[in-house]
């Protein structure tokens, strides 16, 4: 259903850069030391693997009180940057409801994204131990399977460019969740329906590309490649909501 009454808020996600590089650097940071755990430790034998699996573990629980500052500053940056991209274009909607959407209770919201976040960088160690163990189990078989055992080494060694690369998708989609989501609290309160999806062009996924101008509701996110979310909330995912903005009550 398409909807034509009200105004349009376009949220284009012009102001996340300095979130997401901000955020992507903490991100990395873990999988720095999780490539550094891993190079000083591991010489192909089963007692390094274990010795490896036990440090990430440990660092997972280490991480958890740096962790959740992160993931506060990162929500305070998102928060000041969505806000400035509605005050960028509050002219259209008038002093009333500007009002109306600063003052949006955003608690729930941050409580829900921080927590988010602190698990996130948490898993990055536990998904490195895990990764380390199951290929040291491939190692030790490798003359029955006929896997070559210097390759499996060499997987084990790329421990920290892995979490580097899942750090980064990580930035990418948490940064556009934690929009989406304020996004959509500020846009409930002034009564919206839902908004128009927009897409970024080059590079859109046929199935974003196919979801291009049409009208979603906030209580009615489409699945798309078997994953439910908005527009800019789903992995790595470019698109924005043009937000429907209802008129005022005369």
């Amino acid at each position: 259903m398409r909807r034509t009454s009200g105004r349009r808020m376009n949220l284009k996600p012009s102001l996340r850069r300095r979130s997401e590089i901000q955020y992507r650097k903490s991100l990395l940071a873990i999988a720095n030391q999780i490539g550094q755990i891993v190079d000083g430790t591991y010489d192909g034998s089963q007692a390094s693997a274990d010795s490896i699996s036990k440090t990430l573990v440990d660092y997972s629980e280490v991480i958890s009180d740096w962790a959740e500052q992160v993931g506060r500053r990162m929500f305070a940056q998102v928060e000041q940057e969505e806000w400035n991209q509605w005050k960028s274009v509050s002219e259209e909607i008038g002093a009333g409801l500007r009002d109306v959407v600063g003052n949006t209770p955003v608690g729930q919201v941050a409580q829900d994204i921080v927590y988010r976040q602190i698990q996130l960088m948490k898993s990055l160690p536990l998904e490195a131990a895990d990764r380390v163990m199951d290929i040291q189990q491939r190692a030790m078989q490798a003359a029955i399977t006929g896997e070559r055992p210097d390759e499996l080494y060499e997987m084990i060694m790329a421990s920290g460019d892995v979490a580097a690369s899942r750090a980064q998708l990580i930035a990418r989609t948490e940064i556009g969740r934690a929009t989406g989501a304020l996004t959509q609290a500020r846009a409930l309160s002034v009564g919206s329906e839902g908004y128009w999806w927009r897409i970024e062009g080059a590079g859109t996924r046929d199935s974003h590309r196919k979801m291009k101008d049409k009208f979603v509701r906030w209580d009615n996110p489409p699945t798309l490649d078997g994953m439910t979310g908005h527009a800019g909330c789903l992995p790595n995912c470019k698109c924005w909501p043009e937000v429907q903005i209802p008129a005022p009550r005369k």
